[in-house]
C-alpha cells in the first residue's frame, strides 16, 4: 500500500463535536514505513552530495571507518 492510498483510506466521525480521523492500524503502520523510508531516502541523498562534494574522499566528507563506530551501536 502506497502512502496516498493509506490517507485516501481515513474515514472521519464525530466524538464530543470534534471531527476525527480513524484509520486502519495496518494501513496507519504501511503509512509511518512510507514516511520513514522518504526519510531514509533523503538522507541517503544527503550522504552521496557530501560524498560528491568531497570527491569521493569518505574522511574528507567526514565518514568514520566502521571499525571506530562498530562498538557504539552493540
Amino acid at each position: 500500500m502506497t502512502a496516498l492510498e493509506a490517507l485516501q483510506s481515513v474515514q472521519y466521525v464525530t466524538v464530543n463535536g470534534r471531527r476525527v480521523a480513524v484509520i486502519d492500524v495496518e494501513e496507519w503502520e504501511a503509512l509511518i514505513e512510507c514516511l520513514e523510508d522518504a526519510e531514509d531516502l533523503q538522507l541517503a541523498k544527503q550522504a552521496r552530495a557530501e560524498l560528491e562534494t568531497a570527491g569521493g574522499n569518505r574522511e574528507r566528507a567526514g565518514w568514520r571507518k566502521w571499525s571506530e563506530v562498530a562498538e557504539e551501536i552493540e
